[in-house]
Protein backbone atom coordinates (compact mmCIF):
# COMPACT_ATOMS: atom_id res chain seq x y z
CA UNK A 1 0.00 0.00 0.00
CA UNK A 2 1.29 3.80 -0.70
CA UNK A 3 0.53 4.78 2.85
CA UNK A 4 3.40 2.30 4.25
CA UNK A 5 6.85 2.96 4.26
CA UNK A 6 9.39 0.05 4.73
CA UNK A 7 12.82 1.84 4.70
CA UNK A 8 12.25 4.00 7.55
CA UNK A 9 15.67 4.52 9.41
CA UNK A 10 16.85 5.34 13.01
CA UNK A 11 17.28 8.86 12.78
CA UNK A 12 13.83 9.77 11.40
CA UNK A 13 12.28 7.02 13.92
CA UNK A 14 14.12 9.13 16.67
CA UNK A 15 13.05 12.11 15.50
CA UNK A 16 9.46 11.40 15.64
CA UNK A 17 10.62 9.35 19.56
CA UNK A 18 11.49 12.90 20.56
CA UNK A 19 8.94 15.31 18.71
CA UNK A 20 7.45 17.33 21.32
CA UNK A 21 4.74 15.56 23.43
CA UNK A 22 1.67 17.47 22.52
CA UNK A 23 2.73 17.49 18.82
CA UNK A 24 3.98 14.13 18.74
CA UNK A 25 0.16 12.70 20.12
CA UNK A 26 -1.23 14.82 17.45
CA UNK A 27 0.32 13.43 14.82
CA UNK A 28 -0.08 9.82 16.54
CA UNK A 29 -4.10 10.30 16.44
CA UNK A 30 -4.45 11.40 13.48
CA UNK A 31 -2.73 8.36 11.83
CA UNK A 32 -4.58 6.31 14.19
CA UNK A 33 -7.76 7.73 13.22
CA UNK A 34 -7.35 7.71 9.85
CA UNK A 35 -6.73 3.97 9.57
CA UNK A 36 -8.13 2.62 13.10
CA UNK A 37 -11.78 3.38 15.13
CA UNK A 38 -10.31 5.20 17.87
CA UNK A 39 -13.21 3.60 19.91
CA UNK A 40 -12.59 0.35 19.60
CA UNK A 41 -10.09 -1.70 21.31
CA UNK A 42 -9.15 -5.40 20.86
CA UNK A 43 -9.54 -7.29 24.12
CA UNK A 44 -7.62 -10.54 23.98
CA UNK A 45 -6.83 -12.85 26.95
CA UNK A 46 -3.26 -14.58 27.94
CA UNK A 47 -3.28 -17.85 28.72
CA UNK A 48 -0.08 -19.78 29.92
CA UNK A 49 -0.94 -23.21 28.69
CA UNK A 50 2.85 -24.96 30.01
CA UNK A 51 4.39 -22.64 32.52
CA UNK A 52 8.31 -22.82 33.67
CA UNK A 53 11.34 -24.88 32.52
CA UNK A 54 11.80 -22.83 29.48
CA UNK A 55 15.73 -24.08 28.68
CA UNK A 56 16.65 -20.26 27.00
CA UNK A 57 18.50 -17.26 29.40
CA UNK A 58 16.06 -14.56 28.32
CA UNK A 59 17.05 -11.92 31.01
CA UNK A 60 13.87 -10.94 31.25
CA UNK A 61 12.01 -14.03 32.21
CA UNK A 62 10.76 -15.51 34.93
CA UNK A 63 10.18 -19.27 33.34
CA UNK A 64 13.13 -19.71 32.49
CA UNK A 65 14.24 -22.71 34.39
CA UNK A 66 18.26 -21.41 35.28
CA UNK A 67 16.89 -18.58 37.11
CA UNK A 68 15.02 -18.92 40.96
CA UNK A 69 11.83 -17.15 40.46
CA UNK A 70 8.91 -19.05 42.62
CA UNK A 71 6.99 -19.48 39.49
CA UNK A 72 4.55 -22.63 39.80
CA UNK A 73 5.34 -24.38 36.86
CA UNK A 74 2.80 -26.92 35.02
CA UNK A 75 2.60 -29.55 31.90
CA UNK A 76 0.41 -28.96 29.13
CA UNK A 77 -2.85 -28.09 29.80
CA UNK A 78 -5.77 -29.97 28.45
CA UNK A 79 -7.87 -29.08 25.22
CA UNK A 80 -10.89 -29.50 28.01
CA UNK A 81 -8.82 -27.08 30.29
CA UNK A 82 -8.33 -24.03 27.68
CA UNK A 83 -12.14 -24.75 26.26
CA UNK A 84 -13.40 -23.71 29.79
CA UNK A 85 -10.63 -20.49 30.05
CA UNK A 86 -11.86 -19.68 26.85
CA UNK A 87 -15.02 -19.87 27.23
CA UNK A 88 -14.83 -17.88 30.05
CA UNK A 89 -12.57 -15.49 28.56
CA UNK A 90 -15.45 -14.48 25.24
CA UNK A 91 -18.00 -14.07 28.29
CA UNK A 92 -15.72 -11.49 29.53
CA UNK A 93 -15.93 -9.65 26.46
CA UNK A 94 -12.52 -11.02 24.95
CA UNK A 95 -12.43 -11.66 21.14
CA UNK A 96 -8.99 -13.00 21.30
CA UNK A 97 -7.78 -16.02 23.20
CA UNK A 98 -3.17 -16.12 23.29
CA UNK A 99 -1.97 -19.43 24.05
CA UNK A 100 1.94 -19.62 25.32
CA UNK A 101 4.34 -22.37 26.47
CA UNK A 102 7.34 -22.31 27.61
CA UNK A 103 9.44 -23.62 24.99
CA UNK A 104 12.18 -22.88 22.73
CA UNK A 105 10.75 -24.41 20.16
CA UNK A 106 8.39 -26.90 19.15
CA UNK A 107 8.97 -30.10 18.49
CA UNK A 108 6.26 -32.52 16.85
CA UNK A 109 4.65 -34.76 18.80
CA UNK A 110 1.66 -35.70 20.71
CA UNK A 111 1.83 -32.23 22.67
CA UNK A 112 1.86 -29.93 19.87
CA UNK A 113 -1.18 -32.32 18.22
CA UNK A 114 -2.60 -31.43 21.53
CA UNK A 115 -1.85 -27.68 20.84
CA UNK A 116 -3.34 -28.35 17.29
CA UNK A 117 -6.65 -29.70 18.70
CA UNK A 118 -6.79 -26.05 21.07
CA UNK A 119 -6.86 -24.52 17.99
CA UNK A 120 -9.55 -26.22 16.32
CA UNK A 121 -11.60 -26.46 19.76
CA UNK A 122 -11.14 -22.01 20.12
CA UNK A 123 -11.67 -21.13 16.38
CA UNK A 124 -14.59 -22.94 16.45
CA UNK A 125 -15.79 -20.94 19.63
CA UNK A 126 -15.97 -17.89 16.78
CA UNK A 127 -12.78 -16.08 18.93
CA UNK A 128 -9.33 -15.36 17.03
CA UNK A 129 -6.73 -17.64 18.52
CA UNK A 130 -2.98 -16.64 18.42
CA UNK A 131 -0.12 -18.73 19.52
CA UNK A 132 3.57 -18.13 21.45
CA UNK A 133 5.13 -21.36 21.45
CA UNK A 134 8.61 -20.19 20.61
CA UNK A 135 10.47 -21.19 17.00
CA UNK A 136 8.57 -23.18 14.43
CA UNK A 137 9.50 -24.24 11.18
CA UNK A 138 7.02 -23.93 7.76
CA UNK A 139 5.68 -27.29 8.14
CA UNK A 140 4.39 -26.26 11.68
CA UNK A 141 3.45 -23.01 10.58
CA UNK A 142 1.05 -24.79 8.34
CA UNK A 143 -0.08 -27.15 10.57
CA UNK A 144 -1.15 -24.56 12.94
CA UNK A 145 -3.30 -22.61 9.78
CA UNK A 146 -4.76 -25.23 8.67
CA UNK A 147 -5.99 -25.92 12.27
CA UNK A 148 -7.76 -22.24 12.25
CA UNK A 149 -4.94 -20.54 13.59
CA UNK A 150 -5.78 -16.54 13.59
CA UNK A 151 -2.04 -14.71 14.73
CA UNK A 152 1.65 -16.27 15.49
CA UNK A 153 3.09 -14.15 17.93
CA UNK A 154 7.34 -14.02 17.95
CA UNK A 155 8.06 -11.32 19.58
CA UNK A 156 11.70 -9.66 18.68
CA UNK A 157 11.80 -7.86 21.91
CA UNK A 158 14.64 -5.65 20.99
CA UNK A 159 17.15 -4.04 18.91
CA UNK A 160 19.46 -6.86 17.00
CA UNK A 161 22.12 -4.50 18.44
CA UNK A 162 21.05 -5.18 22.13
CA UNK A 163 19.34 -8.37 21.41
CA UNK A 164 22.89 -9.76 22.26
CA UNK A 165 22.85 -8.43 25.71
CA UNK A 166 19.74 -9.91 26.89
CA UNK A 167 19.28 -13.40 25.12
CA UNK A 168 22.37 -15.99 24.38
CA UNK A 169 20.42 -18.87 23.83
CA UNK A 170 18.85 -18.37 20.30
CA UNK A 171 20.24 -14.99 17.90
CA UNK A 172 17.87 -12.84 16.26
CA UNK A 173 17.44 -14.20 12.69
CA UNK A 174 15.81 -17.48 14.45
CA UNK A 175 13.35 -15.13 15.21
CA UNK A 176 13.55 -13.70 11.70
CA UNK A 177 13.31 -16.99 10.48
CA UNK A 178 9.88 -17.86 12.42
CA UNK A 179 8.07 -15.04 11.20
CA UNK A 180 9.06 -15.84 8.11
CA UNK A 181 7.61 -19.22 7.99
CA UNK A 182 4.26 -17.96 9.64
CA UNK A 183 4.43 -15.49 6.73
CA UNK A 184 4.58 -18.74 4.33
CA UNK A 185 0.78 -19.00 5.68
CA UNK A 186 -2.24 -17.34 6.15
CA UNK A 187 -1.73 -16.76 9.67
CA UNK A 188 -1.33 -13.14 10.51
CA UNK A 189 2.45 -11.61 12.59
CA UNK A 190 2.46 -10.21 16.14
CA UNK A 191 5.53 -9.25 16.82
CA UNK A 192 6.97 -6.53 19.78
CA UNK A 193 9.36 -6.08 22.24
CA UNK A 194 9.58 -4.63 25.46
CA UNK A 195 11.16 -1.36 27.04
CA UNK A 196 12.90 -0.72 30.10
CA UNK A 197 15.83 -3.56 29.95
CA UNK A 198 18.40 -1.19 29.92
CA UNK A 199 18.37 -0.68 26.22
CA UNK A 200 19.22 3.36 24.69
CA UNK A 201 16.87 4.59 22.99
CA UNK A 202 18.61 3.71 19.63
CA UNK A 203 17.94 0.48 20.35
CA UNK A 204 14.06 1.12 20.75
CA UNK A 205 14.14 2.71 17.24
CA UNK A 206 15.86 -0.53 15.97
CA UNK A 207 13.58 -2.73 16.90
CA UNK A 208 10.71 -0.39 15.28
CA UNK A 209 13.14 -0.51 12.16
CA UNK A 210 13.21 -4.38 12.47
CA UNK A 211 9.93 -4.70 12.48
CA UNK A 212 8.61 -2.06 9.92
CA UNK A 213 11.36 -3.54 7.36
CA UNK A 214 9.34 -6.78 7.14
CA UNK A 215 6.38 -6.95 4.29
CA UNK A 216 3.77 -6.92 5.21
CA UNK A 217 4.55 -5.39 8.57
CA UNK A 218 3.16 -7.17 11.71
CA UNK A 219 -0.96 -6.67 11.81
CA UNK A 220 -0.22 -6.41 15.55
CA UNK A 221 2.80 -5.43 17.42
CA UNK A 222 2.74 -5.64 21.93
CA UNK A 223 4.72 -2.78 23.51
CA UNK A 224 5.38 -4.56 26.85
CA UNK A 225 6.97 -2.80 29.80
CA UNK A 226 9.87 -4.94 31.04
CA UNK A 227 8.20 -6.03 35.07
CA UNK A 228 11.03 -6.16 36.88
CA UNK A 229 10.56 -10.25 38.93
CA UNK A 230 12.77 -11.36 41.43
CA UNK A 231 15.52 -13.75 40.55
CA UNK A 232 15.54 -12.72 37.07
CA UNK A 233 18.87 -11.12 35.60
CA UNK A 234 16.89 -7.66 35.35
CA UNK A 235 15.10 -7.88 38.61
CA UNK A 236 16.62 -4.44 39.60
CA UNK A 237 16.05 -1.89 36.71
CA UNK A 238 14.11 0.43 37.43
CA UNK A 239 10.13 0.77 35.75
CA UNK A 240 10.50 2.43 32.94
CA UNK A 241 7.87 6.02 32.98
CA UNK A 242 4.47 6.89 31.41
CA UNK A 243 5.84 9.04 29.48
CA UNK A 244 7.68 6.77 27.83
CA UNK A 245 5.70 4.31 26.80
CA UNK A 246 3.34 6.86 25.46
CA UNK A 247 5.95 8.11 23.17
CA UNK A 248 6.72 4.60 22.14
CA UNK A 249 2.99 3.77 21.42
CA UNK A 250 2.73 6.73 19.77
CA UNK A 251 6.12 6.63 17.19
CA UNK A 252 5.45 2.73 16.82
CA UNK A 253 1.34 3.79 15.39
CA UNK A 254 3.08 6.31 12.99
CA UNK A 255 5.62 4.29 11.97
CA UNK A 256 3.23 1.33 11.31
CA UNK A 257 -0.30 2.67 11.00
CA UNK A 258 -2.41 -0.68 9.77
CA UNK A 259 -0.80 -3.00 12.73
CA UNK A 260 -2.47 -3.28 15.93
CA UNK A 261 -0.40 -1.80 18.73
CA UNK A 262 -1.02 -3.52 21.93
CA UNK A 263 -0.78 -2.11 25.18
CA UNK A 264 0.55 -5.39 26.90
CA UNK A 265 2.74 -5.90 30.16
CA UNK A 266 3.38 -3.18 32.36
CA UNK A 267 -0.26 -2.02 32.96
CA UNK A 268 -0.43 -2.67 36.70
CA UNK A 269 1.53 0.34 36.82
CA UNK A 270 0.09 2.74 34.65
CA UNK A 271 -2.86 5.15 36.00
CA UNK A 272 -5.89 4.57 34.34
CA UNK A 273 -5.13 8.28 32.38
CA UNK A 274 -1.73 6.68 31.72
CA UNK A 275 -3.56 4.58 29.92
CA UNK A 276 -6.41 6.83 28.39
CA UNK A 277 -3.37 8.39 26.87
CA UNK A 278 -1.57 5.36 25.58
CA UNK A 279 -5.20 4.70 23.34
CA UNK A 280 -5.23 8.05 22.53
CA UNK A 281 -1.44 7.93 20.76
CA UNK A 282 -2.92 4.90 18.69
CA UNK A 283 -2.75 1.58 21.28
CA UNK A 284 -5.82 -0.34 20.38
CA UNK A 285 -5.31 -3.55 21.80
CA UNK A 286 -5.02 -5.14 25.72
CA UNK A 287 -4.79 -7.89 27.57
CA UNK A 288 -6.87 -8.62 29.95
CA UNK A 289 -7.28 -10.91 32.73
CA UNK A 290 -5.23 -11.24 35.95
CA UNK A 291 -2.28 -12.53 34.68
CA UNK A 292 0.19 -11.82 31.43
CA UNK A 293 1.91 -15.50 31.53
CA UNK A 294 3.52 -15.38 34.42
CA UNK A 295 3.44 -11.50 35.47
CA UNK A 296 0.20 -9.32 37.36
CA UNK A 297 -2.13 -7.69 35.19
CA UNK A 298 -5.30 -5.54 35.90
CA UNK A 299 -8.19 -7.55 36.99
CA UNK A 300 -10.89 -7.60 33.78
CA UNK A 301 -13.59 -5.54 35.62
CA UNK A 302 -11.48 -2.70 36.53
CA UNK A 303 -10.77 -3.06 32.15
CA UNK A 304 -14.31 -2.48 31.82
CA UNK A 305 -14.88 -0.18 33.74
CA UNK A 306 -12.17 1.58 32.62
CA UNK A 307 -13.75 1.26 28.86
CA UNK A 308 -16.98 2.62 30.32
CA UNK A 309 -15.46 6.09 31.24
CA UNK A 310 -13.76 6.30 28.21
CA UNK A 311 -16.23 5.37 26.10
CA UNK A 312 -14.43 2.69 24.53
CA UNK A 313 -15.92 -0.56 23.22
CA UNK A 314 -14.28 -3.86 22.87
CA UNK A 315 -13.89 -4.66 19.10
CA UNK A 316 -15.70 -8.08 17.81
CA UNK A 317 -13.58 -10.90 16.42
CA UNK A 318 -12.45 -10.97 13.09
CA UNK A 319 -12.83 -7.42 12.18
CA UNK A 320 -9.62 -6.91 10.52
CA UNK A 321 -9.32 -10.53 8.98
CA UNK A 322 -12.03 -13.37 7.50
CA UNK A 323 -12.40 -16.21 9.75
CA UNK A 324 -9.96 -19.26 9.29
CA UNK A 325 -11.69 -22.66 8.54
CA UNK A 326 -10.79 -25.48 10.58
CA UNK A 327 -9.33 -29.05 8.87
CA UNK A 328 -9.78 -31.52 11.56
CA UNK A 329 -6.77 -33.21 12.04
CA UNK A 330 -7.90 -36.61 9.69
CA UNK A 331 -8.30 -34.42 7.00
CA UNK A 332 -5.34 -32.66 7.25
CA UNK A 333 -2.86 -32.43 4.27
CA UNK A 334 0.11 -32.07 6.26
CA UNK A 335 1.81 -34.55 8.60
CA UNK A 336 4.34 -34.26 11.21
CA UNK A 337 7.95 -34.41 9.80
CA UNK A 338 9.92 -35.43 12.66
CA UNK A 339 11.78 -32.08 12.01
CA UNK A 340 14.94 -31.55 13.75
CA UNK A 341 16.29 -27.83 12.68
CA UNK A 342 18.83 -26.66 13.88
CA UNK A 343 18.09 -23.35 15.64
CA UNK A 344 20.86 -21.35 16.78
CA UNK A 345 22.57 -21.04 19.65
CA UNK A 346 25.30 -18.34 19.52
CA UNK A 347 27.77 -19.41 22.39
CA UNK A 348 28.13 -16.16 23.62
CA UNK A 349 27.35 -15.25 27.88
CA UNK A 350 26.17 -12.60 29.27
CA UNK A 351 27.16 -11.63 32.66
CA UNK A 352 24.01 -10.98 34.58
CA UNK A 353 22.53 -13.64 33.16
CA UNK A 354 25.18 -15.92 34.31
CA UNK A 355 25.06 -14.00 38.02
CA UNK A 356 21.39 -14.83 37.95
CA UNK A 357 22.13 -18.35 37.29
CA UNK A 358 24.73 -18.98 39.89
CA UNK A 359 22.37 -17.04 42.14
CA UNK A 360 19.71 -20.10 41.69
CA UNK A 361 22.42 -22.72 42.01
CA UNK A 362 23.40 -21.47 45.67
CA UNK A 363 19.80 -20.88 46.64
CA UNK A 364 18.89 -24.86 46.16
Amino acid sequence: MSDIKHDWTKEEILEIYNTPMMELLYRAATVHRQFHDPNQVQVSTLLSIKTGGCPEDCGYCPQAARYHTNIEGNDLMSVSQVKAQALRAKASGSSRVCMGAAWRNVKDGEEFDQVLEMVRTINKMDMEVCCTLGMITENQAKRLAEAGLYAYNHNLDTSEDYYKDVISTRAYQDRLDTIGNVRKTNVTVCSGGIIGMGEKLEDRAGMLVALASLSPQPESVPINALVPVEGTPMEAIAPVSIWEMIRMVATTRIVMPHTQVRLSAGRTQMSREGQAMCFFAGANSIFAGDKLLTTPNPDVNEDMEMFKTLGLVPQKPFVKKTQPETVEAASSAYQPLGEKPRWTRPGHSIDRNEEAREKAKASK
